[in-house]
């Protein structure tokens, strides 16, 4: 079911781009009374194909999902009849030919804008960004940083979760610059921070870089309270109830839960001695904690679950939404924000100072889409949102496969006044196909890479 999960979340999210993406072309040829001959979602194989409207136009669902076209009338493959002469793509103004080329990544950004709106309005939940106490030696601990630290600003950029706070560290992050953090302390004062990154490594910037620099989420203390327990699990067979308060592990005092689970995770089928107190009577229990394998990590596990202070719990958390006029602006902002974040990325990894390990390819994205559509809806949306503005911004660099090659063409035949020779055209196309097929190749290498390393 999971896996099932995962494919349909992944074709619908990638269906549903692709078509937005391939419409903004279609739309913008309408326009300009272009005469469109096919509408392909996907590559390859036709799985679905039919015929439509005044020109017959050829609307096709293909095998591969990972892509589209829309194939218009154009003098240059004889695809035009006489009579359609007029309304071939060559023969278009080259401002209409350029607006058609560009209609489809703007598509994909109006998309992505529009759920960010939808999302803005309804309310994102997320960890408001109060911080534990750094590890000794991290930035974070020579930055001052203490338990319950709220951060509300990174280099004046507001922000109200911990999905805002990595996002906006991250660009300085990848840049080993000093990022400049506002906090409101425990005390209620305001505070700064300067949090070097210069420390990190290519790989901590593959994890959580966050953690790598010492921000670690607070977290409300948890008694080591026994709220539930696993039918004929580890702890039931060693006499545990719910209720139950585990005041010694090994010989050694506990007051949380972590310090409980902190032992009982390092051992894997290895006996540990629980001093439970039960009703007002303490007794010792021997409990062999169950050996668990996921993702090449093994670890124990006794099948109990704590006894959580939902208010206190609560407290940590928040919904950030804002009105239907004030989203939106943030919304437009967001997908700006977006688009240039991804650019600053692509040259990071060009110049070095970020691993190319970060390239995702459909597997990654495919467990992505699953992973988000099990949270729930919102975070679907923020998925889709996101995907669409990588398209956008996909779409739209320099090579000569993709919109942007497309563009740079239309751009070079404004400066010289003619349109760009039919052997210039042919060397770019394979260029960009190269190019095209070496990040492919290299992103199905991360996700394989991925899946096998765990």
């Amino acid at each position: 079911m999971s896996l099932l999960t995962t494919i349909a979340a992944f074709l619908f999210a990638i269906g549903l781009l692709v078509t937005i993406h391939e419409l903004g072309h279609f739309w913008a040829a309408r326009a300009f009374n272009v005469k469109i001959l096919r509408f392909s979602i996907g590559l390859g194989p036709d799985l679905w194909a039919r015929r439509f409207g005044n020109d017959q136009t050829e609307w096709v669902v293909s095998l591969l999902p990972l892509g589209g076209y829309v194939k218009m009338a154009d003098e240059r493959d004889e695809s035009v009849v006489p009579e359609d002469v007029d309304r071939a793509f060559n023969r278009q103004a080259i401002w209409k030919r350029m607006i058609i080329i560009a209609a489809g990544p703007v598509a994909n950004f109006v998309l992505a804008a529009m759920l960010y709106w939808v999302i803005f309005v309804v309310g994102q939940p997320g960890a408001i960004p109060f911080v534990a106490t750094p590890p000794a030696g991290t930035a974070a601990a020579a930055a001052g940083f203490a338990a319950q630290d709220r951060i509300v600003a990174v280099d004046d950029r507001a922000v109200k979760t911990w999905g805002d706070t990595r996002l906006a560290l991250l660009e300085r992050a990848s840049a080993r610059e000093v990022a400049r953090i506002e906090v409101e302390t425990a005390r209620n004062t305001i505070e700064f921070r300067e949090l070097a990154t210069a420390g990190l490594q290519k790989q901590d910037l593959d994890k959580d870089y966050a953690a790598a620099l010492g921000l670690v989420a607070y977290r409300a203390p948890i008694a080591p309270i026994v709220e539930n327990v696993t039918p004929d699990g580890p702890a039931a067979r060693a006499g545990l109830k719910p209720g139950d308060r585990v005041v010694a592990v090994n010989g050694v005092g506990v007051t949380e839960w972590t310090a409980l689970v902190a032992v009982i995770v390092a051992n894997p089928g290895k006996p540990v001695t629980l001093a439970v107190e039960s009703r007002g009577e303490v007794f010792d229990a021997t409990v062999t904690p169950d050996k668990i394998t996921e993702r090449g990590r093994t670890f124990g596990r006794i099948g109990v679950q704590p006894r959580i202070d939902r208010e206190a719990n609560d407290r940590l958390y928040t919904t950030v939404r804002y009105g239907v006029l004030e989203s939106t602006p943030k919304a437009v902002t967001r997908v700006w924000d977006m688009s240039v974040f991804s650019l600053k990325m692509m040259w990071r990894m060009i110049t070095g100072d970020i691993s190319w390990k970060n390239l995702s390819g459909p597997i990654t994205i495919a467990d992505y889409a699953g992973q988000s559509a099990k949270m729930g809806w919102v975070p679907f949306v923020l998925f889709l949102a996101l995907i669409s503005v990588s398209i956008g911004v996909l779409n739209l660099l320099p090579i000569p496969v993709l919109d942007g090659g497309q563009l740079l063409y239309h751009i070079a035949e404004l400066i010289k006044g003619s349109p760009v020779s039919a052997e210039a055209l042919e060397i770019g196309q394979r260029i960009g196909l190269v190019l095209l097929l070496c990040l492919t190749a290299f992103a199905f290498y991360n996700d394989i890479h991925r899946l096998v390393s765990g």
